[in-house]
């Protein structure tokens, strides 16, 4: 025999607690914020690497140029 109690569930939703839906709306928030700030770190890893980059390659042309001639000075 059926349960008269299950088939009254059956086609019925139960009433959520607000708490719930809630809970569920922070924990999505919580996991996009967390997204956002490990691509904005891998972003701001990524431009100082090249800045770093730059910087030494700039500090070698500047080594291997030639100093060149200074000023020369007037003779009076």
């Amino acid at each position: 025999m059926k349960n008269a109690n299950t088939t009254n569930r059956v086609f019925k939703t139960e009433k959520k607690n607000p708490a719930d839906r809630a809970d569920q709306a922070t924990l999505a928030a919580r996991a996009i914020n967390e997204q956002e700030a490990a691509a904005r770190e891998k972003k701001t890893a990524r431009l100082k690497q090249l800045r770093l980059e730059k910087e030494a390659a700039e500090a070698a042309n500047a080594a291997a140029e030639p100093a060149g001639k200074g000023k020369r000075e007037r003779r009076r």
